[in-house]
C-alpha cells in the first residue's frame, strides 16, 4: 500500500462527501485506502457515507475524542507508505497524490510535505508554510511586523512569506490541513500529541519531524481548495483562548523551563491582547456606520438650520435658541437612527428598503411628537422635512459609495438578484440549475458554458469556457457553480485563482448531489430553510394557504363561463373546485403529500409543475416538496396555476 489517507470528521457532511469525490478521483492510478474518523457527528456524515462511500473505511467514535486522538486512531491500523492528513474541508487536484507521491520517492530526507492552499475565493492562504513560534517570531506576528516586513526572514518567518509561494522550499512547519507524512518517520518520532485537542499538534508533529533529523517541504507544484474555519470561526473569543493555549502547550513541552515561563507570561497577554481587540472590532462593527450616518446627517441639517436662521428666521427678528443644534438636532438624529435599527436598516447586508422603511417611519415620529410640543418648543417644521430628506439622500448615497468600494459587495445589500452562470456538460449543468432555481428564486440570469463547442447553443446555454472571460463580463455574472463531476479541480482552483481579485461568489456542485458549496458556506435546502417561519407545519400559514385556496376557487366559479375555455378535462375541473372549497384537495400541493400526514392536502397541480419542459428524478421531486412545505408562499401557488393552467382539469 503507498498511500493512506486520514480524514477526521464532525458534523462537516457537505464538505466531507465533496472532499471524498475529490479524494477517489486523485486515487486514480494510487494504490490507497483512505479512513474517516468520525468525532461522534449529528448531520447523518454516517449515513452518507455508508449510501455513497461504502469502500471508506469509518471509525466511530461515540464520543468528540479530538483532532489528534482521532488521527492517531486510524494511522495505527493504517498500511500505507505515506500517511497523509487531510481535512474534511478541502478539495485536492485530480494528480495531487501522484505529484507528491513522486516527490517525496525521490527526496529520501523529506519527513513531511506541504502543498500551496487557496481559500474558497481562489486566494492564497499563507498558513500554507510556516515557522516555528518561537517567542520572537509569535511578538513579530501578533504586533504586525511580519505584516509590515513581509520579505523578512527575521519578521517574517511565522507564514515564512519570505519564501516564494510558487518555489519548493523547506519550511519548519506544515498545516494539518494536508500534511503527508513518511510511515517510517511516524513509527520513530511517535504520533500526534493527543494533549492537543484542536490546534497545534501539527506544528509539534512538524517539529518534531526536524528534530528527528528529517526535512519538511512546501510543494506548491499540486494546490488544494482549503474553505477553512467551518468548525470554528477564525474571529471568535474562543478560537484565540484554544489556539493560544495550545501554544502554550507547545512552549512547556519543546523549550527549555526559562523560555517556557516567558513565553507562557506571553501567551497569556496575546490571549487577553488578542481577545479584547475581539470585542473592539466587534464593537466597531456595529456602530461605525450608525456613527457615520449621525455625523453626515448632523452636518447637513446644521447647514440647513444655519441657513433658515440666517436668512428665514433673521428677516422675522426671530433665531433659533442655541440648544436647538446641539440638543434638538440629534434628538432627531437619534429618532431617526432607532427607527433605522428597528426596522433592520443596518442588518448586513444593508437593505435599503428597510433603510427608507426606517427613515420613514422616524420622520412620522418626529412630526407627531412635534404636534403635541407646547408652542415655544415648535422651533420650525421645514428645517425637520428638509433635514429628513437630507437624511434620505445621505443615507442612501453613503450606502451607494459603499457598494461601489472593493469589499462592498459584501456590505451592501446591493444585488437583490443572482445571475448564476454555470460551468459543466449540459445534462449535469441543467440538474445543477434547476437545483439552484428550485431554492432560490431570485435568480435574474442563469445560464451554462459547457466545456466543448460540440453542443447546440439553445438555451440556457450561452457559450463556452474557452469564452469564460467574456461570458462573466457579457451576462455581468456574479455567481459561478463549477460542476464537479465534469470540470476537474484543477480547472476550477485556476479559475478561482485568475479572478480572486473579482467580485464574483464561486461555488462548487459535486456529483449527484443536492447541495452547493460556496467560499465558506454551503447553499442546501437545509441551510436556507433552518427556521421554518413560513412552514405548512404552522396553522396560521395553513389558515392562509385555506384562504387563498378558497379565493382562488370562488374567483374562478365566478369567470368559469371564460376561464372553463382555457383548461383540458372540464368535467373534472368543475369537480376540482368543488373538492378545493371542501378542502378534500388543494389547488399546488406536493407529489408526494402523504408524507406530511395531516398538514397536507392531495393537490391538483405540485410545485414541479412550475417549471414547464423541465423532467425531474425522484429525488429532485422529493428535494422540491420539502422546499415547498419549509417555505410555503401564496405566489408560488399562483405562479404554478398560471403556468399550468390548461391543466386545472387534471384528476
Amino acid at each position: 500500500m503507498k498511500l493512506s489517507i486520514v480524514i477526521v470528521n464532525y458534523n462537516v457532511c457537505y464538505f466531507l462527501e465533496q472532499a471524498l469525490h475529490s479524494v477517489f478521483k486523485a486515487l486514480k492510478n494510487v494504490d490507497g485506502e483512505v479512513f474517516v474518523v468520525d468525532n461522534n457527528s449529528v448531520d447523518n456524515s454516517l449515513e452518507m457515507l455508508a449510501e455513497k462511500f461504502p469502500q471508506v473505511k469509518v471509525i466511530a467514535n461515540k464520543d468528540n475524542v479530538g483532532f489528534s486522538r482521532a488521527n492517531n486512531q486510524a494511522i495505527r491500523i493504517s498500511t500505507g507508505e505515506y500517511v497523509l492528513l487531510l481535512n474534511p474541508d478541502t478539495v485536492v487536484e485530480e494528480d495531487t497524490f501522484e505529484k507528491c507521491i513522486a516527490f517525496m520517492d525521490k527526496t529520501p530526507d523529506a519527513g513531511g510535505l506541504g502543498v500551496k492552499m487557496v481559500n474558497g475565493k481562489g486566494e492564497f492562504l499563507p498558513e500554507s508554510k510556516r515557522g516555528i513560534p518561537y517567542p520572537s517570531v509569535a511578538f513579530y506576528k501578533l504586533f504586525g511586523l511580519s505584516k509590515l516586513f513581509p520579505h523578512s526572514k527575521k519578521f517574517g518567518s511565522y507564514h515564512a512569506t519570505y519564501l516564494d509561494e510558487n518555489e519548493v522550499n523547506q519550511v519548519e512547519v506544515l498545516s494539518g490541513a494536508f500534511m503527508m507524512l513518511r510511515k517510517s518517520v511516524l513509527d520513530k518520532i511517535g504520533l500526534l500529541d493527543e494533549d492537543y485537542f484542536m490546534y497545534g499538534e501539527d506544528i509539534d508533529l512538524s517539529y518534531r519531524v526536524l528534530k528527528g533529523g528529517y526535512k519538511n517541504y512546501y510543494f506548491p507544484e499540486t494546490r488544494i481548495i482549503h474553505y477553512k474555519g467551518e468548525s470554528t470561526k477564525k474571529g471568535s473569543l474562543n478560537y484565540v483562548h484554544v489556539f493560544y493555549k495550545a501554544m502554550q502547550i507547545f512552549a512547556q513541552k519543546h523549550f527549555s523551563q526559562k523560555n517556557a515561563k516567558l513565553f507562557s507570561v506571553f501567551i497569556n497577554f496575546a490571549i487577553w491582547f488578542r481577545a479584547s481587540l475581539a470585542v473592539l472590532k466587534r464593537i466597531f462593527d456595529r456602530l461605525w456606520l450608525p456613527l457615520l450616518d449621525a455625523i453626515i446627517i448632523y452636518a447637513g441639517m446644521f447647514m440647513i438650520a444655519r441657513y433658515w436662521d440666517s436668512n428665514i428666521l433673521a428677516a422675522r427678528d426671530s433665531a433659533f435658541p442655541s440648544f436647538y443644534y446641539y440638543i434638538v438636532i440629534p434628538c432627531y438624529i437619534l429618532v431617526w437612527l432607532l427607527a433605522v435599527l428597528l426596522c433592520k436598516g443596518y442588518r448586513r447586508p444593508v437593505q435599503l428598503s428597510s433603510l427608507n422603511k426606517g427613515i420613514l417611519t422616524g420622520t412620522v415620529v418626529i412630526l407627531l411628537v412635534y404636534a403635541l410640543l407646547p408652542e415655544t418648543l415648535r422651533f420650525s417644521r421645514a428645517v425637520t422635512l428638509f433635514g429628513a430628506m437630507w437624511t434620505v439622500i445621505s443615507m442612501n448615497l453613503t450606502r451607494y459609495v459603499l457598494r461601489h468600494l472593493p469589499a462592498g459587495s459584501d456590505f451592501v445589500g446591493s444585488q437583490n438578484t443572482r445571475r448564476i452562470l454555470v460551468v459543466g456538460e449540459s445534462v449535469e449543468a441543467n440538474r445543477v440549475l434547476g437545483l439552484v432555481r428550485m431554492m432560490d428564486a431570485k435568480c435574474s440570469f442563469a445560464g451554462i458554458a459547457t466545456l466543448h463547442d460540440g453542443q447546440p447553443k439553445a438555451a440556457p446555454i450561452v457559450g463556452t469556457i474557452e469564452h469564460f472571460s467574456e461570458l462573466l463580463s457579457l451576462y455581468r455574472v456574479n455567481e459561478v457553480i463549477f460542476c464537479a463531476k465534469d470540470v476537474t479541480s484543477e480547472q476550477i482552483i485556476d479559475w478561482m485563482s485568475r479572478l480572486q481579485d473579482s467580485q464574483i461568489e464561486f461555488r462548487i456542485a459535486p456529483e449527484d448531489s443536492h447541495f452547493v458549496i460556496g467560499s465558506n458556506s454551503i447553499f442546501t435546502p437545509d441551510s436556507l430553510y433552518t427556521i421554518p417561519v413560513r412552514s405548512l407545519a404552522q396553522r396560521s400559514v395553513r389558515r392562509s394557504k385555506r384562504i387563498f385556496n378558497v379565493l382562488i376557487s370562488c374567483l374562478l366559479l365566478l369567470f368559469i363561463w371564460l376561464d372553463i375555455w382555457f383548461v383540458r378535462r372540464k368535467g373534472q375541473f368543475v369537480r376540482n373546485i368543488f373538492a378545493v372549497l371542501a378542502d378534500r384537495k388543494s389547488w399546488v400541493s406536493c407529489v408526494h403529500y402523504d408524507r406530511f400526514g395531516e398538514f397536507v392536502r392531495p393537490g391538483v397541480l405540485h410545485p414541479t409543475d412550475t417549471y414547464k419542459g423541465q423532467t425531474f428524478s425522484d429525488d429532485m421531486v422529493m428535494l422540491a416538496d420539502d422546499l415547498y412545505f419549509r417555505d410555503y408562499r401564496p405566489r408560488v401557488d399562483l405562479a404554478t396555476m398560471w403556468n399550468s393552467f390548461g391543466d386545472l382539469g387534471r384528476s
